[in-house]
């Protein structure tokens, strides 16, 4: 496989999770808030549409390949503050697994962020 086809699927593969994750919790926002809620987070039923916008918005981006350095960091910057917030009890093994997950879906980010979304994306087109 081609450097450009292999980014292309690195990106549908980074962004399809943030993507259909966007769609459900905008599909139960009163759930996803009292989750919230329960972590500490303040103003919990807002910042649910905060993190919808962020998946979508930058998911989209990714996907596209449109300011794809930008909206990698974002998802990167969000997956480390996931990881921090939502899987912090390390003892429990399920928790550890999660914790890393989001760590290594920071990680693909940010080498995507390095390497550029490749040609078959709309920064492509406008270069």
């Amino acid at each position: 496989m081609n450097t450009n086809v292999t980014l292309l699927v690195a990106r549908i593969l980074l962004v399809i999770l943030f993507l259909l994750s966007a769609f459900g919790m905008a599909s139960s926002p009163a759930g996803v808030a009292g989750y919230f809620g329960s972590l500490g987070m303040p103003m919990p039923g807002v910042m649910v549409w905060l993190v919808v916008a962020l998946k979508l918005v930058a998911g989209l981006a990714v996907l596209v390949g449109w300011n794809t350095r930008y909206a990698s960091y974002a998802l990167a910057a969000f997956s480390v503050g996931a990881a921090l917030i939502g899987h912090n009890n390390i003892a429990d093994q399920n928790e550890m697994t999660q914790l890393l997950k989001d760590f290594a879906i920071a990680g693909g980010f940010l080498a995507l962020s390095v390497a550029g979304p490749g040609a078959y994306a709309l920064e492509a087109r406008r270069a």
